[in-house]
């Protein structure tokens, strides 16, 4: 939990200006989300963390090795057995690991997206067994798993160290 009263406020970053078409709302949305959430985690302080500061076990590491599992799944067609599992960094994991990992997976995501003009067409991933979304729905889905995720790291962060802001 924070130890000072005072605030550490970053300076806001307000939503994207994007162009008009579906696909660069859309992305730029979801980057704009992507970037607040790794902000969150880089820079704030061990063992908190990794410390759950709610009943649910959630902890900010956590939040983002999940949504680095989520991205693999959603756009490069990764198969996750274990959903609760991602939900929780490997004790050898840094900060730096797991950022650096969450970059990697959306670098790959957006490599993807790149190929895809239409966002009715089907995701070009493959998993056995499941027909691919279209790309538009999985869009859509990042946007509200990284910005219902970003909502808890908020939180969690200003309660590790009182650190405010996007």
């Amino acid at each position: 939990m924070a130890t000072s009263s005072r605030r550490n406020r970053r300076s806001d970053t307000p939503p994207p200006r994007t162009q008009n078409t579906e696909m660069e709302v859309l992305r730029g949305f979801l980057d704009y989300l992507r970037d607040s959430i790794a902000a969150k985690v880089e820079g704030a302080p061990e063992p908190q963390i990794r410390t759950a500061a709610v009943p649910s076990g959630t902890n900010l590491l956590g939040l983002l090795n999940h949504l680095t599992c989520v991205e693999r799944a959603t756009f490069l067609g990764a198969r996750i057995t274990h959903w609760q599992a991602t939900f929780h960094a490997s004790p050898s994991d840094s900060a730096t690991d797991v950022v650096t990992r969450y970059r990697e997976a959306v670098t790959e995501a957006n490599d993807v997206l790149d190929t895809c003009a239409d966002p009715g067409a089907p995701l070009p991933r493959s998993q056995p067994g499941k027909p691919a979304p279209s790309v538009r729905w999985a869009l859509a889905h990042m946007i509200e798993e990284t910005g219902r995720h970003a909502g808890h790291a908020d939180i969690l962060r200003e309660l590790i160290d009182g650190s405010t802001g996007r």
